[in-house]
């Protein structure tokens, strides 16, 4: 995945709370396990209407939005079901990272191993950059994880706080799988060390032990 580091970017607001899954990534868009093209279906019941066509009513389909790689959203997001695909759905439509008030753990876990930042800030904060990304045209922030800062040109907007596990994942560009294989020598040193007394789930031991 792509790595994380400090990301700076256009800004668009989502002004609602508990956007689900199915909303981010309708049900009918699952039907593949490829990550990429999904950014057209992002949203897409809100996005369009009956025909197609873009919906004058939601706010990401404002002109002055396009090309916003920072969503700025409301508490809760990325709660309902489990699926993947809305992590993959936001980044095809550009999204870097999210900012809102309170995630869903499922959809923050699936986020973090695919490179998508979510950023909790105190809904003050949150409200203090939406109301500048509403009010000033191409308002851009800075997103930088090694400093866990979100800065625009006024200075230090809000800090946020990230497990150390995915912000070393975050930026090393690796997921989970990726940053095991590179302990690899430290998961070996510890396994030789630790104490055969302890249960282990290998196939071999397994028959060995007579299980």
């Amino acid at each position: 995945m792509e790595a994380f580091k400090v990301h700076q970017g256009l800004c668009a607001t989502l002004s609602r709370d508990d956007v689900d899954t199915d909303q981010i990534i309708p049900k009918q868009f699952l039907k593949r396990t490829e990550k990429d093209g999904y950014g057209e279906s992002c949203f897409f019941a809100w996005r369009y209407d009956e025909v197609g066509a873009p919906r004058d009513d939601f706010e990401l389909n404002d002109l002055a939005y396009r090309g916003a790689s920072i969503l700025i959203t409301g508490q809760n997001f990325g709660c309902g079901s489990s699926r993947e695909h809305a992590a993959w759905a936001l980044l095809g439509y550009g999204v870097r990272a999210v900012i809102a008030p309170s995630f869903a753990d499922i959809f923050a876990t699936n986020a973090y191993q695919n490179g998508l930042l979510p950023v909790a800030l105190p809904a003050a904060a949150v409200a203090r950059v939406r109301d500048r990304t509403r009010q000033r045209d191409g308002y851009q922030i800075t997103v930088d994880l090694a400093t866990q800062e979100v800065r625009d040109e006024t200075g230090v907007v809000a800090t946020f706080q990230i497990e150390d596990f995915w912000r070393e994942c975050l930026l090393d560009g690796l997921d989970p799988i990726a940053t095991a294989i590179k302990r690899s020598a430290e998961i070996a040193s510890h396994e030789q060390h630790r104490s055969p007394l302890l249960p282990v789930t290998s196939g071999f031991a397994s028959k060995a032990g007579g299980g």
